[in-house]
């Protein structure tokens, strides 16, 4: 009987997808950023996401969550978190995330794998033998990963709780890493929030300019900018109307603007992924109207993604898509059709390649 709810569930998706899926063969989109497992490891086995999306989900990226929740008795008891805003116990680093996802990937069929794109994501990015993480699971499972990430530097209610060091932009390991991607071809898929959050008005959001010179210093790597860098409580707009001399700070928008119209980053997109993200994109006819615009200014550097996280069905995922209807009927067909489909496929495609380059160049026959 699942089977039929969720058979019947991805055709009423279908009828109401808009025009841009009908050019794709009838899927609905393809999902730039998807969470196999939770914040304790559990989730889905590849197979059973494979029969979720069904004729929906055309492609996706496949990965888990770098983070382990504690479970410490002492502060919740019995009831055993399975969210980082479940409990106040601390969150650390799980590697072994990256076995299972290479496990479950290759228990698939071969023509069930060419739909998913794993990532690595077990691996502190204040470590400077990050690296060394990530050049082992290519060397153990080649054929398998075409990127990294989703994986986080700033997050809100997250980056507080990381046991150890915490994460900046400005630590030399986070080079390390994304010089790496550049060599091997990997997708980078980084989350940093733009700002701290509740921010009230500084002239330029807190991270904008520590984001800016990192993806500057790497030219060469492939880098999918988390949800354009907002959250729960990272908002688009300052909490006040002027900065602190007066002036009005640029509304998230135009940053995001300013970043794709630097010729010097054209290695920069970002996914549009999460409902948290969408809810500020559709507040008003104003706010979807400013984002329709820069859509059509940029069509080949966004992704659409659904940033579920082991999701019990696929309505899950086609809601966030849904929520950015009246955004999508606002912008050209090819526009849709390249932020759904086809930039994921540009991209995704070339890092395989450059990946599976990398690894018969690098791992021993």
């Amino acid at each position: 009987m699942r089977g039929v709810a969720t058979f019947a569930a991805a055709a009423l998706a279908l009828a109401s997808a808009p025009a841009a899926a009908q050019e794709a063969g009838g899927y609905l989109y393809n999902d730039s950023h998807f969470h196999l497992t939770n914040y304790i490891q559990r989730g889905l086995t590849a197979a059973e996401y494979v029969r979720m999306m069904g004729s929906t989900v055309k492609r996706s990226t496949l990965f888990g969550i770098p983070l382990q929740q504690t479970w410490y008795q002492p502060n919740s008891g019995d009831f055993a978190p399975t969210y980082y805003l479940h409990a106040d116990s601390s969150l650390y680093y799980y590697s072994f995330t990256d076995a299972m996802i290479a496990t479950e990937f290759l228990s698939l069929p071969k023509d069930q794998r060419a739909r998913l794109d794993p990532m690595i994501t077990g691996f502190n990015p204040a470590d400077m033998y990050a690296t060394d993480h990530i050049r082992r699971v290519l060397t153990t499972y080649p054929g398998v990963f075409t990127g990294i990430g989703e994986f986080s530097i700033h997050k809100e209610f997250v980056s507080s709780k990381v046991a150890g060091e915490t994460a900046s932009l400005l630590n030399p390991a986070l080079d390390r890493i994304l010089e790496f991607a550049g060599e091997s071809g990997l997708v980078v898929i980084l989350h940093c929030d733009i700002d701290v959050p509740f921010a009230r008005g500084n002239a330029l959001p807190i991270y904008f300019t520590q984001m800016r010179d990192l993806l500057l210093r790497h030219p060469d790597t492939t880098i999918i900018w988390a949800h354009t860098g907002l959250g729960r409580v990272v908002s688009p707009e300052p909490l006040q109307a002027t900065g602190p001399t007066g002036e009005r700070p640029p509304n998230h928008m135009e940053l995001v603007d300013q970043l794709l119209s630097d010729p010097r980053l054209a290695n920069l997109y970002f996914d549009i992924s999460w409902d948290e993200v969408a809810k500020y994109a559709i507040t008003s006819p104003e706010t979807q109207t400013r984002a329709a615009a820069l859509f059509d200014k940029y069509p080949d550097r966004f992704l659409f993604g659904t940033d579920v996280v082991a999701p019990p069905n696929i309505e899950a995922g086609t809601r966030v898509f849904h929520m950015w209807d009246g955004i999508f009927a606002r912008i050209r067909p090819e526009t849709r059709q390249a932020v759904a489909f086809g930039n994921y496929e540009r991209l995704f495609d070339a890092g395989r390649a450059k990946v599976r380059a990398w690894e018969r160049a690098n791992v021993p026959n």
